[in-house]
């Protein structure tokens, strides 16, 4: 095994966690915050946009296994990296889409593969997500770990998780992990 972390802020943690889970390598994933000047930062500071912290998940994944250019694939491909502060109805700097590096690699393959997006033409948009070192992690409450796996039946994880899921799965079976289809 060759265990290797990121941390991406890409919208509502509770969407982005219940994603990233389901990848075959992906070894653990906490939702948490990142990239502000607030220490220990809670879940209403955060709403409230004061801290300049990010709504994140953190990962710790097998690169044996799943290749940091298949997270970022991932990464890309369920959020709307076009839009500053914003993903969906979800608006402020805490919804930002940000990829929090730990090694100079990590950062020069996001820019890299930002740099092919765009020359490919794959967004009608610039991509505007910030490339940043990884800073604090303050991992957020408990209530919000697996959150979708907790609370299939609520009508957040029903109407708005339940179908980025499924189209996930569309796009990506052959990434996700085999005991989860089914």
């Amino acid at each position: 095994m060759n265990i290797q972390k990121i941390t991406f802020g890409n919208g509502c943690f509770w969407c982005t966690e219940a994603i990233f889970q389901t990848l075959k390598g992906v070894k653990s994933v906490t939702s948490g915050y990142m990239g502000g000047h607030t220490a220990n930062p809670t879940y209403m500071e955060i709403c409230n946009g004061d801290t300049g912290h990010a709504e994140v998940i953190h990962l710790e994944y097998d690169s044996d296994e799943i290749s940091f250019d298949e997270l970022l694939l991932v990464f890309f491909k369920t959020h709307n990296p076009t839009t500053l502060n914003r993903q969906g109805n979800d608006i402020g700097t805490q919804y930002r889409s940000a990829i929090f590096y730990y090694t100079d690699e990590q950062k020069q393959t996001a820019e890299a593969m930002i740099k092919r997006l765009a020359d490919e033409k794959v967004f009608d948009n610039p991509i505007v997500t910030e490339i940043t070192p990884a800073s604090e992690f303050y991992k957020a409450e408990d209530y919000h770990q697996n959150y979708y796996n907790d609370n299939p039946n609520k009508s957040y994880c029903a109407f708005v998780i339940q179908p980025k899921l499924n189209k996930f799965a569309k796009e990506f079976t052959d990434k996700i992990r085999p005991e989860l289809l089914q």
